[in-house]
């Protein structure tokens, strides 16, 4: 059979139901629709043949009859999975299923390969995230679950528009890896015969459009990270970056918070959800406790910057930290709190007050030496996002840049490098700026209950399949 180029659906199987669903059993409309759809489930009952269409709004019954549907033969025999076009008068069967009574189909695509089985779908996790394609059609949740990610960057755009921001792009190649500290995965242009890095943020490029004037502004897109592979973390991955001009890292604690408990209220209908079996309310306003007081709460010990850094790398050696000599007060800190506390804090909480050291683009605390004003938004264990009061201040740049060059050449591949351009955006003048980085999957695992990002992501990376 030779499919055609295309085809005219009018109506979709919601639509349908919407339409006629108060139709009584037995009951005819006297409206003929034409749907398109996969052919789910048949079931043959002699001269009558009963098949569910599915589209991307639902499910409507197909129902066929010898007397009535043109190759009737061909129909009982489509393969489940067949893409085909029906039409046919709307009608309540007599066992009340609204339905198409179809007088004519054409088959739009054959399906050569099975869904699984038709109770429970594709079961194989690694097929599920593998053939995507397969399991969107054979598990609902996954549909469900992309479709709610969809809506969750939807609303997320409006409401930031709604509050003046403004949507741009910035460049995914970059000539110097920065705005994080993470190993960047490298390219080579080869008309130019320079290396550049997919960006492992846009940061950078979003401050200079502040210098250049745009007083909010904010990017949802594709990061790039050279790391491995865990239920929490994927290569490449959806973050949103916003900056707002005259703000600080307070005003970006309360952005987040009624952001996030707003995107649940409108798409949830409720900020109280349940999360790997534990109740989690989103509802502002959040807890804020500095790291020192977090790890005092949940290790019981008091550490800060002033602690001998002996005792540091003790204490740290002997939570199970693998404690490197270049580490300075700071990092062991940050060791530390990473190593005893962030799993256990279910919140939603704010960690604030982070080491300068490991801290390179936040601006210092105006009241905590050796301090940053900079937070980390934690929900259910796991860094929902990073956020800071700006460094505005392009000589105390220089020297955090400097510091990180430094460990770059040491070894550490996750450390910045001197980004000149950016330093001479900052001598043209920064005003004081917050700034957050948020990730949209980590959000979407929450907002939907998924405990692996491969399951908010439509096309995980994975490792190469196995003959």
């Amino acid at each position: 059979m030779t499919v055609p180029y295309r085809f005219d659906p009018d109506a979709t199987a919601a639509e349908l139901a919407a339409r006629f669903g108060e139709l009584d059993a037995g009951a005819e409309s006297g409206v003929v629709a034409t749907v398109a759809g996969r052919l789910m489930l048949r079931r043959e009952m002699g001269k009558l043949a009963f098949g569910t269409l599915r589209d991307s709004s639902g499910s409507i019954q197909l129902f066929a009859g010898e007397k009535w549907t043109d190759d009737f033969p061909g129909f009982v025999h489509l393969s489940l999975g067949d893409w085909i076009g029906a039409t046919g008068e709307v009608v309540k069967t007599k066992t009340g299923e609204l339905s198409v009574k179809v007088a004519s189909w054409i088959l739009l695509a054959e399906a050569r390969r099975g869904f699984g089985d038709k109770w429970r779908g594709i079961s194989d996790i690694d097929t599920r995230y593998r053939q995507r394609y397969a399991d969107l059609w054979a598990n609902d949740e996954s549909r469900r679950t992309l479709q709610l990610r969809s809506d969750v960057v939807s609303w997320i755009r409006r409401w930031l528009e709604g509050r003046g921001f403004v949507e741009v792009e910035t460049p995914v190649l970059h000539p110097i890896p920065g705005g994080a500290l993470a190993r960047p995965f490298v390219t080579h242009h080869n008309a130019l015969d320079v290396d550049l890095y997919l960006r492992i943020a846009p940061e950078l490029y979003l401050k200079r459009l502040v210098v250049g004037g745009y007083e909010k502004v904010f990017e949802i897109g594709r990061v790039f990270r050279n790391e491995g592979l865990s239920p929490r973390h994927n290569p490449e991955f959806t973050m949103l970056e916003l900056y707002e001009a005259y703000a600080d890292y307070t005003d970006m604690m309360v952005l987040v918070e009624e952001m996030v408990s707003g995107v649940a209220k409108e798409l949830l209908g409720t900020t109280s959800l349940v999360y790997a079996g534990r109740p989690l309310e989103l509802a502002a306003p959040w807890r804020r406790a500095t790291m020192t007081e977090l790890i005092a709460e949940h290790a019981g010990v008091v550490v800060d910057l002033d602690t001998p850094i002996d005792d540091l790398r003790r204490v740290a050696t002997g939570v199970g930290v693998e404690v490197k000599d270049s580490w300075g007060p700071g990092k062991l800190l940050l060791e530390i709190y990473e190593k005893t506390t962030e799993s256990e804090l279910w919140g939603p909480i704010f960690v604030i007050d982070y080491p300068k050291e490991v801290s390179p683009l936040a601006r210092d605390h105006r009241s905590k030496p050796e301090y940053v004003e900079r937070f980390e938004p934690i929900v259910a264990g796991r860094e929902l996002g990073n956020a800071f009061s700006e460094l505005v201040d392009p000589d105390e740049q220089r020297v955090r840049f400097e510091a990180q060059a430094s460990a770059r050449a040491s070894g550490d591949d996750e450390a910045m490098a001197v980004d000149e351009d950016y330093l001479r955006a900052l001598e043209y003048g920064l005003p004081p700026t917050g700034g957050l980085g948020l990730g949209v999957d980590r959000l979407v695992m929450l907002l939907s209950g998924a405990e692996a990002i491969r399951d908010v992501i439509a096309f995980p990376t994975m490792r190469p399949e196995q003959d």
